[in-house]
């Protein structure tokens, strides 16, 4: 998938006159922005070195990982979450992506039943629930115009696998995160709590193995501003779960809600959900 031609560079404005101020006045913020450097490569070394301990397909996602995992981002003294302001009255805003929606069908099955109006089915319901809680939520489509240097306190982004039966293990769900963004230990955060909140609030399993380059590599990813938290959930596969899907869609979407609003509370992810 391609993206919009970069724009030129803009005219370098002229040189301005050298400083008279005393060169003591600079050392200062170069030492903070020193320091500042290297809190931050040993918190990021700290949380990546975690991970790759408690990286095993047995514990991937449990709680006891999750836990784990949090508590060394803690450890690491990690600053407490904030969240960069997307509106003038500084209300949090969150952005659901209708996966395929106004470009493509995504998968079809026999039936004429299309991942476009699955996806936009579940995402549509995340995003009234999420206005009852008080946030601001952006239905946006899969190549929308506001994705370009999208900012908000966080993006999801709702797809579902194939309609084609592939074997019985086919079903449950998946979660990647832009790891590539200005936080990483967020998108972390990020993919946890949606994890471990959907996988409680609908049964489905983590289905490992399967996250493919489209996840990873979601275009979403490269268009948004790099301080919005993003993620990319596929909330089941359109055959061996296609009845929860179609049928039970109002649990599908409070999952995914349950997972937002588990990152946004900053929730303790060894407790699961009071909510339905």
């Amino acid at each position: 998938m391609s993206l919009p031609p970069t724009q030129p560079p803009p005219d370098q404005p002229p040189a301005a006159a050298p400083s008279r101020r005393p060169v003591r006045s600079a050392a200062p913020k170069q030492n903070w922005t020193i320091t500042n450097g290297i809190v931050t490569i040993l918190t990021v070394a700290v949380l990546a070195a975690s991970l790759f301990t408690l990286w095993t397909p047995a514990n991937l996602f449990s709680n006891q990982m999750l836990d784990q995992m949090f508590a060394a981002w803690q450890a690491a003294g990690t600053p407490a979450v904030t969240y960069p302001s997307a509106t003038p009255a500084d209300k949090p805003v969150i952005g659901i992506v209708a996966g395929h929606w106004k470009n493509d069908s995504g998968a079809v099955c026999d039936d004429g039943l299309t991942e476009q109006e699955v996806n936009l089915k579940i995402a549509t319901l995340v995003q009234q629930k999420l206005k009852k809680e008080g946030y601001i939520v952006d239905l946006l489509s899969e190549f929308d115009p506001l994705l370009s240097g999208y900012r908000a306190l966080l993006l999801v982004s709702i797809h579902n696998d194939s309609c084609v039966y592939i074997n019985d293990e086919a079903t449950g769900f998946k979660v990647t995160a832009a790891m590539t963004s200005a936080y990483p230990e967020r998108a972390a955060r990020l993919t946890a709590c949606l994890s471990t909140r959907y996988a409680e609030t609908t049964k489905l399993s983590y289905h490992f193995g399967s996250v493919t380059m489209d996840m990873t590599d979601y275009h979403t990813f490269n268009e948004i501003n790099t301080e919005t938290t993003a993620a990319i959930i596929e909330t089941g596969f359109l055959n061996l779960d296609r009845d929860i899907l179609t049928n039970q869609t109002d649990l599908i979407a409070q999952g995914v809600v349950n997972g937002i609003l588990c990152f946004t509370r900053n929730e303790d992810l060894g407790k699961p959900t009071s909510q339905p």
